[in-house]
This record gives C-alpha cells, sequence and structure tokens, in this order.
C-alpha cells in the first residue's frame, strides 16, 4: 500500500503532465514496492510507449504523403511547363527562361537570341499521311534541334510544328550559326515506318535590346520567320525594323480579304474550255480575282496563299463554288449555255479535309438546279495522289455525287502512269509546261502524243491548257486531244465579257 505522502504520486503526476504536453519519450521510475501504485505507474508508461510508437508511425505516414505531395507538384510542375508529344519545354518554360536571361542581360551579360522555326511542309504530310505521321516527324524535329544546340540552350515546342531555341548570352554570329546548324540538321529526310519525308523550315532570328519583354522578343522572332518564309523556304531572316511595317501590312491585307470574302469584293473571271475538232466553247473555269478597294485588282497568286495561311481558303472556296454555280445557272436560263456546257472550279486540298464539303458541293448545286455532271472540281496532282483516308473518302463521294474531277497541272508533279490508273477522277488537264518546246523541239510532238495515248490508255480525257498559238492548236487537234484552253481561244474575264463571247457562239450556230 502507498501512504498518502508517497513521492511516488507526485512523481507519477509530473509524468502525465510531460505526457500530456507530448514528451513522449518520457518514462516515469517504477519503484521495487510493485504494490499498486508502480502498477499504475507501469500502466502509464505502457500506454506512453503505445503512443509513441503510432505517433512515430504517423510522423512516417506524413513524411511520405508530403514527399510523394511534393513529388505530385513537381511532376505537375514539370508537366506544366513540358510538351507532352516531343518532351521539350513549352511556350510557358521559354517565357520564363527568356524572363530570366533578359534581367541577368539588364545586370550586364550578353543579351539573349530567339530563333524561331516552322515547318516548310508539315500540313502536307500531315494531311497525307495522317495524325500519327506528323507526331514522329515532329519528335524526330525536335531531337534534331537539340542535336544542333548549346547544353545552355532551350529548345521549346510553341505548339503546332512551330519551335523556338532560346540561346542566352550570345553575339549575333554565334546564334545565326546555331540556326543555319539547325536548318541544316532539318534539310535531310526524316524516315518513318513506311515512308520517308522531306521537312525544311523557315527560321526566324532576333536578338534581345534594353528594356524589351519576353513577348516582344517571341514577336520579332515571329516577323522574321514570316519574312523568311515570304522569302523563299528553308532559310534564316535576322529581324529588321522594317519587317514590322510588311508584317501589319499582311495583317491589315488578312483582314481585308476576309472582308471581301464576307462583302463579295471577289469578282469571277472565266476563261473559255474548248471542243478542238469544232472550235466551240464546251466550259469555262472559274478564276477568283479580287477588286480590292484602294489596291485595285490583286491577283491569285497573292492572295490565296494568304488565304491558306489565315484559315480563310475554305470560306474563299465556298464563295467561289456558290457564285460559279449560280452564274451557269444564269446563263443557262438565258439560253447562253447549252445542255452540256460545265463549270470548272478548283478546289484545295483543305476542302477534301472537311467532311462538310461534301454538303457544300450538293447544296450548291440543288439550290441552282444545277446537275451535278456540269460541275468540274480540279485539283492539283499532288493533292490526289498522296491524300489520307479522309481525301480519297471525300473524292469518293464526290464521284457519287456525279460532278466531274480533274487532275489540275497534270506534268509537274508525279505523273505516273499507275497512279492514274487508280485515281477517281474523270480528266486530266495537262500542264502547259510541255507545249512550251513544241515547234523548237524536234522531240516535243512525240512526247505530247504519247502523254495524250497513256492519258487515253487509263481511261482518261485530256484537256490540255497554256494553248496560245494556232500551230499548238492545230497540233493537239491532229493528234486527237479534244479539249483545250489557252490565250489563244481566249484569257480569263469577267462574266458579262465572257457572256458576250457565248452570245455570239450562239448567234454564228443558229447563222450557219
Amino acid at each position: 500500500m502507498f501512504t498518502e505522502g508517497d513521492p511516488r504520486l507526485g512523481k507519477l503526476l509530473d509524468g502525465i503532465v510531460r505526457l500530456a504536453a507530448g514528451e513522449l519519450h518520457s518514462r516515469i521510475e517504477v519503484s521495487p514496492a510493485r504494490d499498486e501504485l508502480d502498477a499504475v505507474i507501469m500502466g502509464t508508461n505502457l500506454l506512453a510507449e503505445d503512443l509513441q510508437i503510432m505517433y512515430q508511425e504517423l510522423e512516417q505516414r506524413v513524411e511520405l504523403r508530403t514527399r510523394l505531395l511534393n513529388e505530385a507538384h513537381l511532376e505537375m510542375q514539370k508537366m506544366a511547363l513540358t510538351d507532352s508529344l516531343t518532351g521539350l519545354a513549352n511556350r510557358a518554360a521559354l517565357v520564363s527562361a527568356l524572363n530570366d536571361t533578359l534581367t541577368e542581360a539588364e545586370r550586364g551579360d550578353l543579351p539573349p537570341a530567339v530563333l524561331l522555326l516552322d515547318l516548310d511542309a508539315f500540313k502536307g504530310i500531315n494531311d497525307s499521311l495522317g495524325h500519327a505521321a506528323g507526331d514522329q516527324v515532329l519528335t524526330a524535329v525536335g531531337e534534331r534541334i537539340k542535336g544542333s544546340v548549346r547544353d545552355t540552350d532551350t529548345v521549346a515546342r510553341l505548339g503546332g510544328d512551330e519551335f523556338a531555341v532560346l540561346m542566352p548570352a550570345t553575339t549575333l554570329a554565334r546564334a545565326a550559326s546555331v540556326g543555319n546548324r539547325i536548318l541544316a540538321a532539318l534539310d535531310s529526310q526524316v524516315e518513318l515506318e513506311n515512308d520517308s519525308v522531306q521537312c525544311g523550315a523557315s527560321m526566324g532570328l532576333c536578338i534581345g535590346g534594353a528594356g524589351q519583354s519576353a513577348e516582344q522578343l517571341l514577336m520579332e522572332a515571329d516577323v522574321a520567320m514570316y519574312a523568311s518564309k515570304a522569302g523563299g523556304r528553308n532559310r534564316l531572316k535576322v529581324f529588321e525594323p522594317a519587317m514590322l511595317h510588311a508584317r501589319q501590312l499582311r495583317s491589315q491585307l488578312i483582314d481585308d480579304l476576309r472582308t471581301a470574302i464576307s462583302e463579295s469584293e471577289l469578282v469571277l473571271f472565266y476563261q473559255p474550255v474548248v471542243a478542238l475538232a469544232s472550235g466551240r466553247i464546251e466550259g469555262a473555269e472559274a478564276l477568283v480575282r479580287w477588286q480590292h478597294p484602294s489596291r485595285g485588282m490583286v491577283m491569285p497568286d497573292e492572295f490565296i496563299p494568304l488565304a491558306e495561311d489565315a484559315g480563310l481558303i475554305s470560306e474563299l472556296g465556298g464563295w467561289v463554288l456558290r457564285t460559279a454555280v449560280r452564274q451557269l445557272q444564269d446563263w443557262r436560263a438565258e439560253g447562253r449555255a447549252g445542255d452540256d456546257f460545265s463549270m470548272r472550279i478548283n478546289i484545295s486540298p483543305t476542302d477534301l479535309q472537311r467532311l462538310e464539303f461534301i454538303e457544300e458541293v450538293r447544296d450548291a448545286l440543288s439550290g441552282a438546279g444545277i446537275s451535278p455532271e456540269l460541275l468540274v472540281l480540279e485539283l492539283t496532282e499532288g493533292a490526289i495522289v498522296s491524300g489520307n483516308e479522309l481525301d480519297r473518302y471525300s473524292l469518293s463521294s464526290l464521284r457519287k455525287l456525279g460532278v466531274g474531277l480533274e487532275i489540275d497541272d497534270f506534268g509537274t508533279g508525279y505523273s505516273s502512269i499507275s497512279y492514274l490508273r487508280k485515281l477517281p477522277v474523270d480528266k486530266v488537264k495537262v500542264d502547259r509546261s510541255l507545249l512550251k518546246d513544241l515547234g523548237t523541239d524536234p522531240a516535243q510532238p512525240d512526247l505530247i502524243a504519247a502523254i495524250l495515248q497513256l492519258i487515253r490508255a487509263c481511261g482518261l480525257e485530256a484537256v490540255w491548257e497554256g494553248v496560245e498559238t494556232a500551230e499548238q492548236a492545230r497540233h493537239l487537234a491532229s493528234i486527237g486531244c479534244v479539249s483545250a484552253q489557252g490565250y489563244y481561244f481566249g484569257r480569263p474575264v469577267p462574266a458579262d465579257e465572257f457572256a458576250a463571247v457565248l452570245e455570239a457562239q450562239r448567234a454564228s450556230h443558229h447563222g450557219s
């Protein structure tokens, strides 16, 4: 038994207070008496030991959980700053690194340089070979860029086929040397699973200046890159302030083109397609022109690439389709165009990638009451030959709809008869370049005859373009070519002038 003045009571109370304060390692001394009070002390010590073990386990779990959370946070930070496809830095990481190097430059270091590049042929690769092949190309390009730069440089993919390189503390000459090394690395073919592709790049370079922001530097590199594109592919351009003015003009022209499409500032000119045997106009090719309010007539070679870059090519093509079909309806209603008079329009490879394009063609025809066989859609040879599954589906659907399909510029691209036999087309328009040496090159007549014979052997019709002289027209007629177009028969003219030509033909026919 213990007495009221037993010192162990004080030790017990003191121990309990320490335990309550969190000192779980403390223990209360057990006396030799081993009585009931010692039993309470021993029980308290056991409780303290259990609490200490539990607390240690809890600490370990908290430590593990904290470490896992930190790792997850770091992984999320890495993901937020990394391009998921290539493993390169992304735009956010590039801007952050660029801000750091600009700050260091303000303290006396050399300025940073930024290289911005995008691939010259990537859209065609993506469209023709599919997105999986496109992803392989982007990954390979990223590796080649990394292999061409210094360890201190940051390589980033900004999205799509656009890449950037940040070179901290450098000179213009050194940065240009790195840029040209990258272009050389990208100039060789990329080997894919079942194919190989060529994929050069256009590149802009700018050096940081006092007080510049990261976004300003990227914008100037972007301006230089577009100047590189305009000057010819696979080259490097260094930013110059004058380029900003050209960029502003280009942006203004894009805005103007968007307005022109919506407000019908565009006009169609028509060039006759002629039956060689009779000279009768059997159809017309619709060619778009832009009547700009201040710049006057803008030709397609200037604004069509602009429409493609700005994503306006489908809107432009839709306007041409609807306008040309309505014009054919008017000429038929006026009796100027006969029952077999056809309208030809050029369509973009982009249209074949849009499932709604088939419906747009169907709606344009039904809205104008025009039979599908009176519309001929012209596509470049490369667009048809290298098309992917969606392109082939679109071509097949157009054939089922009943419209004519024609290869344009035949003789400048693949020109393989094995391709010709498989393509879902009706006609082949032979490029003007194959006529230019007729009369000067003794071998040219045989070549022209052979091409015509091969096209016919594939069950197709040939239309020869670029006929400029009576001699060329006579030669084509003599070897059995059925149709042709070119300046000899008529230049592209506005609808009212073309209507007058049709009217004159009709009067001549009735008179005879």
